[in-house]
């Protein structure tokens, strides 16, 4: 991570937090504007970060070591003369870098953000797509790059683990528990008493309950029928939840 000529102490101290937050642990300044920046209370758990970062006189210093170099932009009005790619594809194409060799990831300052100067040291450029004539505060952007570098893209595949349904025997028995409470409170009328417990079985069985929050659901319906009627004194079993 390489930030150039920032402004903001706050901004390196947010970037440092961001660089810690998602593994990743070089940081390179060049040139900042206040030399107090090591002790920004926004490198809150990156302390240790902060007080590495290597400081350069120049782009071409601290990104001497890196065989593939990438610039951030928010576009703007300027002309540009790098290959321009969106947040997404450009960091695919680093995290396929990375395992090889090092990458320098630039940010320029925040009022002006990377000179002509420092992008003739960039192979091609990446930007976030904001709505135009905006652009982002460093620290948040720093942190959605970092963000989509760390992520693994296999998992928007993965499936959610199953969890196990409840027994027939179990959505019975909750659907008796409901009957007798709304019993209780006077909701079931002899006439359409029959229809009305048919649609409230069907109710339970659609509403897909677990194994494990059937026991959880039955010690709440006791609860309320020994409310509803205390002289049968209280529910014999609980369940924490």
């Amino acid at each position: 991570m390489v930030l150039v000529e920032t402004r903001n102490p706050l901004n390196i101290g947010a970037s440092a937090r961001a660089m810690a937050n998602f593994g990743f642990r070089r940081l390179h300044v060049v040139k900042p504007y206040d030399v107090a920046y090591r002790e920004a209370r926004s490198a809150v758990g990156a302390a240790t970060l902060l007080e590495a970062a290597r400081e350069f006189g120049s782009v071409s210093d601290a990104v001497g070591d890196c065989p593939l170099v990438v610039g951030t932009t928010s576009l703007g009005h300027r002309e540009l003369h790098h290959p321009l790619r969106r947040l997404e594809y450009g960091a695919r194409l680093i995290r396929r870098s990375l395992p090889g060799a090092p990458v320098a990831l630039l940010f320029g300052s925040e009022k002006f953000g990377l000179s002509n100067a420092d992008l003739s040291h960039c192979h091609w450029l990446m930007r976030i797509p904001t709505e135009p004539g905006l652009s982002m505060n460093l620290g948040q952007a720093v942190a959605l790059c970092l963000y989509e570098l760390a992520r693994d893209p296999r998992a928007t595949h993965a499936r959610p683990e199953k969890s196990k349904p409840a027994t027939a025997a179990e959505a019975e028995q909750i659907t008796a528990l409901l009957m007798e409470a709304l019993e209780a409170s006077g909701y079931l009328h002899p006439p359409a008493d029959a229809s009305t417990r048919e649609k409230t079985r069907r109710l339970v069985r659609r509403l897909s309950i677990t194994a494990r929050d059937a026991p959880i659901l039955m010690g709440m319906l006791r609860q309320i029928l020994w409310k509803i009627r205390p002289a049968s004194g209280p529910p014999r079993d609980t369940v924490e939840l």
